[in-house]
Parts: C-alpha cells; sequence; structure tokens
C-alpha cells in the first residue's frame, strides 16, 4: 500500500526532483476527483434530450437539470473552500464524496423532475466542497513553479479524460436509458472514498493564522452567491424585466454590500479583500468565467441542435465533442512545461482566440451539414482553447498565495468557472426560447445564440490582452530598472 501523501507544510514541500510512487499515488486520487467531476458533467450533458422527452420536459425546465447543479456549485464554493483552509482538506474532501455518492445514487432513481433538480443541487454542492480541497491540497503540497505546473498539468488532464469518457459513456448509457448517466458516478465515488484515507494523510490545516470561523461573512457571502445563481437561471422565464427579477438582483446587492462591510470590519474576514486587487488573480477569474460561459452555452445549443434538430442518437452526439476531449487530454499534461517557458498569459490568450474562431465557426451550421467540414473545425479548435486556457487560469489563479488562502484562491476560480456558466446558459436559454420548434426557426435562434458565445470568449479575449499588456510594461519597467 502507498504511503499517505506528507501534510502540506514547508519541510514537506514536493519540489520537481523525481517524485516518489506515494506522490504519485496520492496525486492520482486527487486527480480521479476531478476526473469525476468532468464524467458526471459531461455524461448529463449528452442525456438531456432524452431527460426532456422522458420526463416531458420545456427547454427552460431542461436548463434547470444543469443550472441546479450550477447553482449549489457556484452558492458554495467559497465557502467550500475557506472550510477546507479552517478545517483541514481531507477531511472536507471525504465529507463532500460522501454526499456526492449519495446524491448521485438518488438522482438515478427519482421520477419526479423537481427532485432529480434537487439531487442536482445537492451534487453540485458536494462539489463545491471536493473540488476546492483537492485543487488546494495539490497547490500546498507541490512547490509554486515547475513542480506545482506539472502537478497542475496532470490534474487538468484528468479533468478532461472524465469529460471526455463521460461523452462515450454518457452516449452509451443513454441508448440504454438516462439513468444510468446518473448511476454511473457511485462507484468511482466509493472507490475515491476507500482511498482517501489510506493515501492522504490526515492534514492539518495549511499553516498561517487560525482564525474563528467568520460565520456572518460565510452566511451573506453564501446567500448572495446562491440568490444570484438563481437569479440569472431562473430570470430566462421570469423575464430578465420582472418584479421578482429586480427584487432579487436588489437583494443580491445589498447581501454583497454587507459582506464587504463584514469583511472590512472582522479581524479573521472569510475572504482576504486584499487578494481582489492583485491584477493576475483578477483576469485569472474573468478567464474562468468567460471559459466556462461560452462552453456551457455553446454545448447546450450545440446538443440540442444534433440531437434534436439533426436527429442524431445520443452516441453520435458524444462521437461529435469526442475530437475537442482528446484534444483536452493529451495536450494538457504539455502545458506545464509552456507555462514555465512563456507564462500564463500568453496561453490564456491564445485559447481564447481559438475558442472565439471555433464558436464563430458554429455559424455556418445549416440544416444539412457535413461534420468533416462544418462541424469537427470548432471541435478542434475548441480542444485546443480547453488545453491552453484551463489549465493555465488554475496555475495564474493559485500563483502567489499563501498556503493558508489556497483554499480561498481554489474557491474563487472554480466560482468563476461555475457563475459564469450559469450567466451565459441563462442567456443562452432565453434565446433559444421554448426550445420546440424545429427546422429554420431553430437555427434562426440557435445563429444568435451562438453569437452570444462567442461574445463571451471574445470578452475573454480582452482580459487576456490586458495581461499580456501589463506584462509587457512589467518587462519595460524592470529593463528600465537594469539600464539605470
Amino acid at each position: 500500500m502507498a504511503s499517505p501523501l506528507p501534510s502540506a507544510t514547508p519541510r514537506h514541500i514536493v519540489g520537481n526532483d523525481r517524485w516518489t510512487a506515494r506522490t504519485w499515488a496520492a496525486l492520482m486520487l486527487l486527480c480521479g476527483v476531478l476526473f469525476l467531476d468532468g464524467l458526471d458533467v459531461s455524461m448529463v450533458g449528452v442525456a438531456l434530450p432524452s431527460i426532456r422527452e422522458d420526463l416531458n420536459l420545456s427547454t427552460s425546465q431542461l436548463q434547470w437539470i444543469v443550472s441546479g447543479y450550477v447553482l449549489g456549485y457556484g452558492g458554495l464554493l467559497l465557502l467550500g473552500g475557506r472550510a477546507a483552509d479552517l478545517l483541514g482538506r481531507r477531511r472536507v474532501l471525504i465529507a463532500g464524496m460522501s454526499v456526492f455518492a449519495f446524491a448521485s445514487l438518488l438522482g438515478g432513481l427519482v421520477n419526479d423532475p423537481t427532485l432529480l433538480i434537487a439531487t442536482r443541487f445537492i451534487k453540485g454542492a458536494s462539489a463545491a466542497f471536493t473540488a476546492p480541497a483537492g485543487l488546494s491540497y495539490i497547490t500546498t503540497t507541490f512547490a509554486e513553479g515547475p513542480a506545482r505546473n506539472k502537478a497542475l498539468s496532470v490534474y487538468t488532464a484528468f479533468g478532461a479524460s472524465g469529460f471526455s469518457s463521460g461523452l462515450i459513456l454518457g452516449g452509451l448509457l443513454t441508448e440504454a436509458g438516462w439513468r444510468f448517466t446518473f448511476l454511473l458516478p457511485v462507484p468511482f465515488a466509493l472507490l475515491i472514498l476507500a482511498l482517501a484515507p489510506r493515501l492522504l494523510a490526515k492534514d492539518a490545516p495549511s499553516e498561517g493564522p487560525r482564525p474563528g470561523f467568520d460565520l456572518p461573512g460565510a452566511v451573506a457571502i453564501t446567500g448572495a452567491m446562491l440568490l444570484l445563481v438563481r437569479t440569472v437561471v431562473r430570470a430566462p422565464e421570469a423575464g430578465w424585466a420582472s418584479v421578482e427579477t429586480i427584487v432579487s438582483f436588489a437583494v443580491v446587492a445589498a447581501l454583497l454590500a454587507a459582506f464587504f462591510t463584514i469583511e472590512n470590519r472582522t479581524r479573521h474576514p472569510l475572504v482576504r479583500l486584499g487578494i481582489l486587487r492583485t491584477g493576475h488573480i483578477v483576469r485569472a477569474n474573468l478567464g474562468a468565467a468567460a471559459i466556462a460561459g461560452s462552453y456551457f452555452g455553446f454545448q447546450f445549443i450545440a446538443t440540442l441542435y444534433l440531437q434534436t434538430v439533426l436527429g442524431w442518437s445520443a452516441l453520435e452526439t458524444a462521437l461529435a465533442f469526442l475530437p475537442a476531449g482528446l484534444l483536452v487530454a493529451f495536450g494538457s499534461t504539455r502545458v506545464g512545461p509552456l507555462v514555465n517557458r512563456i507564462g500564463t498569459a500568453p496561453l490564456i490568450a491564445a485559447a481564447f482566440i481559438a475558442f472565439a474562431l471555433g464558436y464563430a465557426l458554429f455559424l455556418r451550421a445549416d440544416l444539412d451539414p457535413t461534420y468533416l467540414t462544418m462541424i469537427l473545425p470548432t471541435m478542434l479548435l475548441i480542444g485546443v482553447g480547453f488545453a491552453l486556457g484551463f489549465p493555465s487560469v488554475n496555475m495564474q489563479g493559485t500563483t502567489g498565495v499563501a498556503d493558508h488562502e489556497q483554499g480561498l484562491a481554489s474557491g474563487l476560480i472554480n466560482t468563476s468557472f461555475q457563475v459564469g456558466g450559469a450567466i451565459s446558459l441563462a442567456i443562452v436559454s432565453a434565446v433559444l426560447g421554448n426550445g420546440q420548434a424545429g427546422g429554420q426557426a431553430f437555427m434562426d435562434d440557435a445563429h444568435t445564440a451562438i453569437g452570444v458565445v462567442t461574445g463571451v470568449a471574445a470578452l475573454g479575449l480582452i482580459s487576456a490582452l490586458s495581461g499580456l499588456v501589463v506584462r509587457r510594461r512589467h518587462s519595460a519597467r524592470a529593463a528600465e530598472a537594469l539600464g539605470a
């Protein structure tokens, strides 16, 4: 049996020398957590049209299968990240994975759509604790620089592998019944739960201040994030200008104002606000929001297009997306050396160029597409974008952060992914309307929706380019200082 990975304290930091078997075993376990998340998301995504047909859901109701997960995930991530810092990462990861396994089993058994959405919320809430716990365990164990970049490259590649595997498994399982896509994660989760106590050391919270838990701040920010995500996913149905939506946004603003007031006054804040004044961290979070925002919307559009309009099976749809997943799985592991040579900023900019081009090319989609010339180029460009962008924003968003705040930084970056995805998905759902229209009527709405996701990718590119400008200015100043 492999020995546990040492606790994340300075004397046990893993460098870039040859890693031991115990180091790899623990890293593989943490990769398994992200693999499971990618597996679950992609399987359910492929199964959406079958779920709609079986349960007779509208597009706005179907959106909640995705948004219910995002609501729990995005609403609780900051709390989950801080809990990992304060309570211990292994403890939080095991507790969250236990809830994830239970919710997966329940989701595969229920018949009521409301209960199904509730299980998705619970799974998202559990992932809000496992994701930052796993990521911060890595960032506090591997030394910043080449060692951490290598670990994060492997970590994100497993997430992509989970997504790719989920596409194929989701397609195959949906042919037998969509419920199997909810049940399959259960044995994976149980395996992680069995191995975690053996492979991960019983860590103390990271070195640094040992504050009490900022309960008022936690209540304010968790309430604000939950209500924000709920508001943006419900707005297409309730109406963006409705009293309900306006009041909800007003309450979100009030909760956020209360949160910032609390954090400025409390001795041991849940979120040190100074972290939000660090330029590269802010840009990493904006990049994460744009990556997820553009892709969540695109996947929703493309899945409905391929299955509802073109009549493709779930497996054929999965195979259509597969090239993107394979590129990410094999390309992410090579990002670490690139980051060591040129940094994260150029890679994030290149990623958004690939995303924007890929989505723009999909505007050519029609009622009689040729896969090789019309669909495949988009999938390949999305794969390039994810392979370069996903690991890079994770590295950038956790660089220069003290160990006792790595859970917070990890929670922030994951929150940005989920909130960005929720907002974009809500807008796309509103553009598509009830989604029951077929033929050219659907294509007209779909082209508008694709324009939305292309615009989101363009906003991400603008943020990334601003990072390159800042880096160039810093280089110029450093050169001037040396010349003086």
